[in-house]
């Protein structure tokens, strides 16, 4: 048997690899992708093969994970419950897709991951490899009552490495665990289950590591101008850019004015809330930025229609239907939705602040001659129109105030 592992270096997946292969008598190809781990990556490939791994794959997928899924998400305004940028769910479909191409490559019999059994992430791993390839197996260990037996806690886990002789770096008690990638780094658990902690406080000022405090950013304002192509940012200060560099600088930016900060809690997909901090300073410029130029160049109706259908598409990535069939339709309007979204946007960073200096396009609806308060001299705008226009809308409201009154006449009357 072969089993593909989504394998982190973690103490996690170091006992999942050895675990696995015992219980399974099989070949474990170990999978991580790089997506914007940084430091993370650093002799995984060695490690991997020392815990027991026989091959191991190690794939750069920063560019399609840019271009391919924040990209997308950016466009869609996807913003799941109002504050969390979708940073951890979007990158899951991507991996899965991987390591489903990885499976069919090594004609491997399952997936295994080492997602836990209360999260989010195990229904995103399984739903997108369902899509994908729906005859093969996936295997959850820590949905594995046996498996959870072994190891109740840190401690069990560590001592099977000892005994095992894999060589982790772990600590029995750990303050919070947390996940990194190109879009956003998350922190969660430990410490942050009490949503009373204030996780902005000096004394877990350590924690952050893709931004400065707002309090410790300059003290003077940073201007950026970004411009935008049918709804995608191209080019910073002029200097065109791949969707990867333009993520990576923006990161640069806003983690320098201590921009992107959320602390929240969440409804998870398998119902219990939970409590989360994140960075997330390029994603939250580039959120900014571009509805900034899509209210110069959009629509009213396909906006406030595109905007009606955003809860739902964050629902949709953050349960980890990203290849499901309504996402892809949902997908389809976005794009058209973004076919006039071109142009320059002007921005003040200031700390934590994102503020808007200006905004163009060629494409621009906005018609200063129309809008002005002073004489029209396109005579577009009839001020007179506006008196039938009000009086059409308001004659529903007349008629069920004259409705009302009547009917309080009448219970008077009795």
């Amino acid at each position: 048997m072969k089993i593909v592992l989504a394998y982190s270096g973690g103490l996690d997946t170091s006992v999942l690899v050895s675990w696995l292969k015992d219980k399974y008598q099989a070949e474990i190809i170990a999978f991580c992708a790089n997506i914007g781990q940084e430091e993370e990556l650093k002799g995984l490939d060695k490690k991997a093969k020392a815990t027991g791994a026989r091959k191991v794959y190690i794939d750069d997928l920063q560019e399609e994970f840019a271009r391919d899924f924040i990209f997308p998400i950016m466009q869609a305004g996807a913003i799941y419950e109002g504050q969390y940028f979708l940073g951890t769910s979007i990158a899951r479909p991507l991996i899965a897709k991987r390591m489903v191409e990885i499976a069919r490559k090594e004609k491997a019999q399952a997936l295994a991951h080492g997602a836990t059994g209360k999260g989010n992430d195990q229904a995103r791993f399984e739903i997108a490899a369902a899509a994908l390839e729906p005859n093969i197996e996936v295997i959850a260990p820590w949905r594995d009552e046996a498996f959870r037996n072994q190891f109740p806690g840190r401690a069990e886990m560590i001592q099977y490495c000892r005994d095992k002789k894999i060589d982790v770096e772990a600590s029995a008690k750990k303050p919070y665990s947390m996940d990194r990638n190109l879009l956003h780094i998350s922190y969660e658990a430990g410490i942050l289950e009490d949503p009373w902690l204030d996780a902005s406080a000096p004394a877990h000022r350590h924690m952050y590591k893709l931004s400065v405090s707002p309090e410790d950013a300059p003290d003077k304002p940073q201007y950026v101008n970004l411009d935008f192509e049918k709804g995608n940012c191209v080019a910073i200060n002029g200097k065109a850019m791949s969707a990867l560099g333009i993520v990576k600088r923006l990161n640069q930016l806003g983690g320098k004015h201590g921009i992107g900060r959320v602390d929240l809690v969440e409804n998870r997909f398998v119902g219990m809330k939970s409590r989360g901090v994140y960075e997330t300073p390029g994603g939250t410029i580039l959120h900014f930025a571009h509805r900034q130029i899509e209210s110069l160049t959009m629509d009213r109706e396909v906006m406030h229609l595109r905007d009606s259908l955003m809860p739902k598409y964050a629902e949709l990535v953050y349960y980890g239907f990203w290849f499901a069939p309504e996402r892809l339709a949902l997908q389809a309007l976005i794009t058209e939705s973004q076919t006039n979204v071109t142009g320059t946007v002007r921005l003040k960073l200031y700390r934590g602040n994102i503020i808007t200096a200006g905004r163009k396009s060629p494409l621009s609806l906005y018609n200063p001659a129309i809008a002005t308060m002073e004489a029209d001299p396109t005579e577009a705008y009839n001020q007179d129109d506006a008196t039938g226009f009000i009086r059409l809308n308001t004659l529903r409201l007349k008629v069920a105030a004259q409705v009302k009154d009547q009917r309080l006449k009448k219970n008077q009357e009795r």
